[in-house]
């Protein structure tokens, strides 16, 4: 008799249990959210962290806040995407904050400096080394709250379609290369140009530029640039890492319910993580593919590092003594990369180099 009221009322609380969920749900109000990328759909790994991001942010609201991610050009341009946030023609945007090095070096922070953090140091200073808070207050003066939105890694140091041995090599050369990197490469003589992912092909193939910077082995294999630029180098000194920005518009922000805020902001770090994850899946076999097929792999001579990281010295302390938001940012986070080299010396240098002298 027992038993029977048990299942009785176990069977009405599950029953109530089951109105209630959608209940809930249908109690939030259905936001519809359209996102400007700055990166083509062909991209797959990159703009595929827009589209993971709307995927989970639909899966934790049961379908009431719906992003739809659009590819560059598609809404504006490539690298319009932080002033059609700021002036509320979509609701939030995804790109690499050094894009917009122009309106404030600052911006460069959020994506990669020369001779920056690696992906991991990236993460740890946003999270918490106290980048994050310094970000965001730089960007609250747009009108933009900035979120992780994915990290390439180590990239690569670009195509080129002659031989770089010294650092005379690189006078008059046109390189696309964004942010910081292209005032220190204008230091070493090179001529930089600021082009969107989808434009650098063409441009190469032209002659309209004699080398370019992309991402790695998978992307750069995916835009061709093997096809008309046979040199490949390493590293790509002036990212380390790059780290991607999802920017959403403050007033768009604050009308989110406080679960959806949440369910965004976990949404954001999944795909944050996985981009890198991605990459480094991979890049292995794009990399061998590239050899297969002829690229010439070489990496920058001791010679171009140093002049490339004294020049980088140089533009930064310029800077940071002519604009304060700038130098309010690069104090504290140089700090934290020299306590983060002196740990990595420690840690995992050794280990990473045995593991490569073994092959």
């Amino acid at each position: 008799m027992e038993r029977r009221s048990f299942l009785k009322k176990a069977a009405v609380g599950a029953s109530v249990g089951a109105i209630a969920a959608p209940a809930l749900a249908q109690s939030q109000p259905t936001v519809n959210w359209r996102l400007a990328s700055s990166f083509p759909k062909s991209l797959d790994v990159i703009f595929g962290a827009s589209e993971r991001l709307s995927k989970r942010v639909a899966e934790l609201t049961g379908g009431k806040f719906n992003i739809r991610p659009f590819a560059a050009g598609e809404i504006v341009p490539a690298l319009q995407v932080v002033d059609a946030v700021q002036a509320g023609t979509v609701e939030m945007g995804h790109s690499a904050g050094y894009y917009y090095f122009g309106k404030d070096p600052a911006f460069c922070f959020d994506t990669a400096v020369p001779f920056g953090l690696t992906s991991r140091q990236q993460t740890s200073w946003f999270e918490f080394g106290g980048g994050k808070e310094l970000m965001r207050e730089f960007y609250k003066e747009y009108g933009i709250m900035n979120f992780m939105g994915g990290n390439t890694g180590t990239q690569m140091g670009g195509w080129f379609r002659k031989e770089i041995k010294t650092v005379k090599d690189l006078e008059g050369l046109k390189m696309r290369i964004s942010g910081l990197a292209g005032r220190v490469m204008q230091r070493l003589g090179v001529v930089p140009q600021q082009i969107g992912g989808g434009d650098i092909y063409p441009a190469l193939e032209k002659g309209t530029i004699d080398a370019a910077e992309w991402v790695g082995p998978y992307d750069d294999e995916k835009l061709g640039f093997a096809r008309v630029a046979p040199f490949y180098y390493a590293p790509g000194w002036w990212e380390a890492s790059a780290q991607l920005n999802f920017m959403v518009g403050i007033k768009e922000w604050d009308k989110l319910p406080k679960e959806y805020q949440n369910a965004f902001e976990v949404a954001s770090h999944e795909a944050h993580v996985l981009m890198q994850a991605d990459f480094d899946a991979r890049n292995p076999a794009a990399l061998a593919r590239l050899l297969k097929g002829g690229t010439k792999l070489r990496t920058f001579s001791r010679d171009i590092m140093e002049a490339s990281y004294k020049a980088a010295t140089e533009v930064m302390e310029e800077e940071a003594a002519k604009n304060a938001k700038f130098k309010k940012i690069y104090e504290p986070w140089k700090q934290f990369r020299q306590n983060q080299n002196q740990w990595y010396s420690v840690s995992e240098a050794p280990i990473a180099n045995f593991l490569v002298s073994r092959k």
